[in-house]
């Protein structure tokens, strides 16, 4: 890992087929996951905060002084429940990500990183100066795939769920959170559980790195 970032996390829940929809998530077995990072910060993408703002609560607990910091990824300010996203009692502090051209917003904080477009090596770099160790993201699939793209995530966690999504799932295409970019990959460990939930956590291998 570069030492001028924190380490990245990517953790998604998949069938077997590498989808990340259109099958049902074991989703407290995910998130039963989640503390064995102790994650700085959650980043995650507009995309997945906007499928969850329905079942957001307005009238939560509030900020939460030992969570972590929320950081969104959001770079067309399409996200507006940023109070809500303060109060639901999971995160201390939450900033929107954004490029120099996106739209402000006096509701939420900005880390403002990239020009025309969120430049996320940038971001991660302002992150690990605030303090932050650990990163994991929590997305469906682009944000995942613009991070691998970019060379920038050091662990693929994937909770491995027994069944086939389909191509209707996938759109009849690849998985949205795959690259085209060739990753080597070192696995840490891997777990199984009784009601065939298979986890495999792998560390991703960076250019010049010896296996």
């Amino acid at each position: 890992m570069p030492a001028d970032r924190p380490y990245v996390v990517a953790h998604l829940a998949v069938s077997l087929d590498g989808a990340t929809t259109g099958f049902p998530i074991d989703v407290g077995a995910y998130y039963a996951l989640v503390p064995t990072w102790k994650e700085d910060v959650t980043l995650t993408g507009a995309d997945t905060i906007l499928a969850q703002e329905g079942a957001l609560d307005a009238h939560g607990p509030g900020p939460s002084p030992d969570g972590p910091l929320l950081a969104v990824v959001d770079s067309r300010s399409r996200v507006h429940s940023w109070s809500a996203l303060r109060g639901c009692g999971l995160w201390r502090r939450v900033v929107a990500v954004r490029s120099e051209q996106s739209e402000p917003d006096p509701d939420v904080v900005a880390l403002v990183a990239g020009h025309e477009r969120v430049d996320l090596a940038a971001a991660l770099a302002v992150l690990g100066d605030d303090g932050a160790a650990t990163v994991r993201v929590d997305s469906g699939g682009q944000l995942v795939r613009a991070l691998l793209e970019d060379g920038l995530v050091d662990e693929l966690s994937l909770l491995v769920h027994p069944c086939l999504a389909g191509t209707e799932a996938l759109g009849g295409a690849v998985p949205p959170w795959t690259t085209d970019r060739r990753a080597d990959l070192g696995l840490i460990s891997q777990e199984q559980y009784a009601d065939g939930l298979v986890w495999l956590r792998y560390h991703v291998r960076h250019e010049g790195e010896l296996p």
